[in-house]
């Protein structure tokens, strides 16, 4: 592509249809062309409809009536916004991400979150080259894993229980976040299981002879069932308790019938991933999260 002849820039805090049809379409593009990962969390978007309408989540970039860039910011429930987007290969090196991207930081000024992770692919150079020079610093990676096979073997704990969270447990699940993903429970917004469930996310209560010892968070989208969340506090680990949630997870999720079962998990998390790795998953797509930082004053 020479030129882009009629551009178009479109800002929304949410997704209408029309638009999650043109950004799918153009993920599925690039995600062919590149042979890479994009963490958009569409599905997600196009469900949920409580966000505030005051902020801008949705940078979107048209070349007459065609998507030609794209740049989404997600937040859930903490203060961190993730940013993640792409540009059509045939308009690389036009500005289009660039003017997105400037968008982007206006938004964020405006927003009392102090950090921001720009997410990419570890197999995208382009995009690691341009996180670079925003100067954002590396923070951490997160493996993508498909579970390849049919079964996984199970356990003795039958008596774990895996209890569909209601509102009541707002609570509990704040609580454990703040033990495995050192989320502050006094910040950001709580997160309520029934309205997660509306956006087509479970969240369950793991309960062993009537004590609660974790839970795990499972998502349903497109044929593919999703393992999110999954974490057993620290006085009952190491007694098998994680690989029981996880097997009952994938007996849920087949239980509906998804084609394909996946999960995430932080690289430096070696033992959730050792054990992730010996009932059948395997790492598929590695992510990158880059860290921008507002000045102190």
């Amino acid at each position: 592509m020479d030129q882009i002849k009629n551009p178009r820039i479109k800002l929304a805090s949410q997704l209408n249809y029309r638009e999650y049809e043109d950004i799918k379409s153009l993920m599925e593009y690039c995600v062919k062309n590149d042979n890479i990962t994009l963490k958009l969390e569409l599905d997600y978007k196009l469900i949920d409809k409580s966000k505030n309408l005051n902020k801008i989540n949705e940078f979107m970039f048209y070349d007459g009536g065609t998507l030609i860039g794209y740049i989404g910011i997600c937040q859930f429930g903490g203060e961190t916004l993730e940013v993640n987007g792409m540009v059509h290969p045939e308009y690389r090196r036009m500005g289009v991400f660039s003017r997105l991207f400037s968008l982007v930081k206006e938004e964020w000024d405006k927003r009392s979150s102090r950090d921001m992770y720009l997410l990419s692919d570890h197999q995208s150079l382009p995009g690691l080259e341009f996180i670079k020079r925003t100067g954002a610093y590396y923070d951490n990676s997160e493996y993508e894993m498909f579970l390849k096979g049919d079964s996984i073997n199970s356990t003795d704990l039958n008596e774990l229980r895996l209890r569909k969270a209601t509102n009541k447990d707002v609570n509990e699940i704040a609580r454990q976040n703040a033990v495995y993903f050192d989320v502050d429970p006094e910040k950001g917004d709580l997160i309520l299981p029934e309205e997660e469930a509306n956006r087509g996310v479970d969240i369950y209560i793991a309960e062993f002879e009537g004590a609660v010892i974790g839970k795990v968070h499972l998502e349903v989208s497109n044929g593919i069932g999703g393992i999110y969340g999954l974490g057993v506090l620290p006085k009952y680990r190491s007694r098998g308790y994680g690989r029981e949630i996880l097997i009952k997870s994938v007996e849920l999720l087949k239980a509906k019938q998804m084609n394909e079962i996946m999960l995430q998990v932080a690289v430096k998390n070696k033992n959730a991933l050792r054990l992730y790795k010996s009932c059948g998953f395997e790492v598929t797509s590695t992510m990158d999260y880059y860290r921008l930082s507002k000045d102190v004053k």
